[in-house]
């Protein structure tokens, strides 16, 4: 009712206006319409068409990346693997949002200078700290302690992460393979300390640069727009190499600088939209070209990873050949079917409890009961595969489609 109130109020000002609660943009409105409480159609399609394939960002790695193998390899067995990757999906993706999606409505309901009951100048000016505002405000002395705590820890956990994962690259894969070889480990050591520091120091910098955190994640996902196609690929088809890798990676961090210069019309969502776009475009062509025009991996290389794997043979038969002992994996369209499901159950899932959260009862329980099913799908379709087929310590005896 109240976020009825605040549109009507912002209506009245002239401005474009969109309903905060709907899950489609507004198709009148336009590719790149500036309304408020809404992303343009582009962002749209950018997120929902090109971003899962296309874009890598920490956490969310198509092709699978560093957090998902840790959370992967600390499970005993296979089965407990995908169970553990399949709750982070849905406790990430389905549960998380809702908190602070419903801090901001509460927020806009609240500060919105248009209609709001507790009009707010500051919000008005940076909408962003309606979370912090609303934290202020309802919360008693030691919840709010509680939270900034959290916050903290979060913050704490996040840095101390990233400068171990950073320092792991820099000494392993720079400086110990092309810089210094064969020193004791106390050097590397001392040499990881070092360069911790030096990521720091580059951090902060780079920190203070940035307006917004939504900035830093711009430049993120910018920098990785293009090459998660190539992590996804590396799977599937023996042709992927570094190089495919490399190229990917130097060509979008180059055209995230690039196109941050270049004047784009519209709002922060439409020119970010627009250089990603561009940048996944060009990436994927760029990588394409740098495969062919290079070599590929060594074969003992792509045998070893192919004995290890199993993969798929469809992209695979010439390296298939050269391992005729070991049988030939044909589960594409049942990974596929299970991929399919994995998404049917998170939307489904995110979803479900929304309406049960605006109390849309019905439609909660019948999106809820989809999840519940698409998940029952999951788990009876890798048991017919057999779970020990995903790891290949079980020959593949089904899924031969």
């Amino acid at each position: 009712m109240q976020l009825q109130i605040v549109g009507d109020a912002v209506a009245k000002t002239g401005a474009q206006t969109a309903n905060p609660l709907k899950f489609f943009p507004d198709y009148h409105l336009g590719m790149t319409t500036n309304a408020i409480w809404t992303i343009p159609l582009v962002s749209f399609v950018l997120f929902l068409g090109v971003q899962w394939w296309s874009s890598w960002y920490p956490g969310a790695e198509p092709g699978g990346g560093g957090y998902v193998a840790q959370r992967m390899f600390s499970a005993k067995d296979e089965k407990n693997s995908l169970g553990a990757t399949l709750w982070f999906n849905l406790a990430n993706y389905a549960l998380r949002p809702w908190p602070w999606i419903l801090t901001g409505l509460v927020a806009l309901a609240l500060y919105s200078p248009n209609g709001g009951l507790n009009p707010s100048a500051d919000f008005a000016a940076s909408p962003q700290q309606g979370y912090v505002m609303v934290l202020r405000d309802f919360l008693p002395p030691a919840l709010r302690g509680l939270m900034v705590a959290a916050f903290l820890a979060a913050f704490m956990s996040t840095i101390g992460t990233q400068l171990n994962w950073g320092t792991s690259y820099l000494v392993n894969d720079f400086y110990r393979r092309f810089l210094v070889r064969g020193a004791g480990e106390r050097h590397y050591v001392n040499i990881g300390k070092v360069f911790t520091v030096l990521l720091v120091l580059a951090g902060g910098y780079v920190a203070s640069q940035l307006a917004s955190i939504s900035e830093g994640w711009q430049i993120v996902l910018g920098i990785g727009a293009g090459t998660g196609a190539v992590l996804i690929l590396r799977w599937y088809w023996w042709r992927i190499n570094a190089w495919s890798e490399i190229t990917a990676t130097v060509t979008a961090a180059v055209l995230t600088f690039v196109l941050a210069k270049v004047p784009f019309t519209g709002n922060g969502a439409v020119v970010t939209a627009k250089a990603t776009l561009i940048t996944a475009g060009v990436t994927t062509i760029a990588w394409i070209v740098g495969t062919f025009a290079t070599k590929p991996e060594p074969t003992e290389k792509l045998v070893s990873f192919y004995r290890r794997v199993h993969p798929s043979i469809y992209g695979w038969q010439p390296i298939a050949k050269l391992c005729p002992e070991l049988p030939q994996v044909r589960d594409f369209a049942a990974n596929t079917a299970n991929w399919v499901a994995g998404c049917v159950m998170v939307y489904t899932a995110m979803f479900g409890i929304g309406m049960l959260v605006f109390r849309h009862w019905l439609s909660g329980v019948l999106l809820l009961l989809a999840s519940g099913v698409a998940g029952w799908l999951i788990f009876w379709n890798l048991s017919r595969q057999g779970w020990g087929t995903l790891s290949g310590s079980v020959e593949r005896t089904t899924a031969k489609n």
